[in-house]
């Protein structure tokens, strides 16, 4: 009869043990739908792309929308809540979404000038990248020996010159506006190029300046001369991913730690061969983010 009594105590026990383990399971809340937007360039393609495969490696589902726009534009997709998180420059977000035109003097408060105006919107910076991608002005070097050109002011000695950039430029502090308050210059004429046209378009003359970033794959080869900007109208550009911060809170470093870590390596050398892969030899952002991903090769 004991024995039998003890049967049956040990069988109610293991019942009870299974029922709390799926009662455990029932309770597992799944991880949210995370929703990436990029901008409309060769980085932010694969950028998008580092994100949305560092994510689902760690178990969230992600829709990835490409080539949103300029940040003006994303950022209008963020705040109306069609994005949850998208990857920003540091300076550009400071001065062209928070409107904030006073010259950073480091990358560090450049970053927490920028998560500070996010926070106040509901949203938030995870950690910021080694690399910064800023803007600059290249010419051929030919033209700059021609005209005596090391500096972005010394434009002034070119007045009518053709500078390219995309369309966003002329309307940015950190572009037309910027080149007038900052050096100077309003004597030049402005030609919109979409991104694939810009470095054509300087190679084949139809403009004389052309507007770059600086981990351009085109700028490893000695073809482009950089203009120095020694007023910092470009300021510091250290990538940051712009993510809601209810989302941050709630799932804490299973979210931010992955993207944390893989912001860590991105290194210029990292994103100039990442971005010379795609634009210099024609791969997929896709498979560029998940040849790194996978190995840590940049190409």
């Amino acid at each position: 009869m004991q024995a039998r009594s003890l049967i049956v105590a040990a069988l109610a026990a293991g019942l009870v043990g299974c029922g709390g383990g799926g009662s455990d399971e029932k309770k597992r809340e799944p991880l949210p739908l995370i929703t990436i937007g990029t901008k409309n360039f060769t980085e932010e393609y694969i950028l998008g792309q580092l994100y949305a495969q560092t994510l689902r490696k760690a178990g969230f589902r992600v829709a990835l929308k490409s080539n949103i726009g300029s940040s003006e534009i994303i950022d209008k997709a963020l705040t109306a809540g069609s994005l949850d998180m998208y990857p920003e420059y540091t300076g550009v977000l400071l001065s062209e979404i928070a409107g904030d035109r006073q010259r950073p003097t480091t990358a560090r408060d450049t970053y927490q000038r920028a998560k500070a105006f996010e926070e106040k919107r509901g949203f938030t910076l995870l950690k910021p990248t080694p690399f910064s991608d800023s803007n600059a002005l290249a010419v051929l070097p030919r033209y700059a020996s021609r005209h005596g050109l090391t500096s972005i002011g010394d434009l002034k000695k070119v007045p009518g010159a053709r500078v390219g950039a995309l369309p966003e430029f002329q309307t940015r502090f950190e572009g037309s506006v910027g080149l007038g308050s900052i050096y100077g210059l309003k004597r030049f004429r402005f030609v919109p190029l979409q991104f694939p046209a810009r470095y054509p378009g300087l190679d084949k003359g139809k403009v004389d300046v052309l507007a770059v970033f600086t981990t351009e794959g085109q700028l490893s080869e000695s073809r482009y001369r950089v203009l120095s900007d020694p007023r910092n109208l470009f300021a510091f550009q250290n990538l940051a991913p712009v993510i809601r911060r209810d989302l941050v809170r709630k799932y804490g470093p299973k979210l931010a730690g992955p993207l944390d870590r893989l912001s860590a390596r991105l290194t210029t050398d990292a994103m100039r061969r990442m971005n010379a892969a795609v634009d210099l030899n024609g791969e997929k952002p896709a498979a560029v983010a998940e040849r790194f991903i996978k190995t840590g090769s940049a190409g």
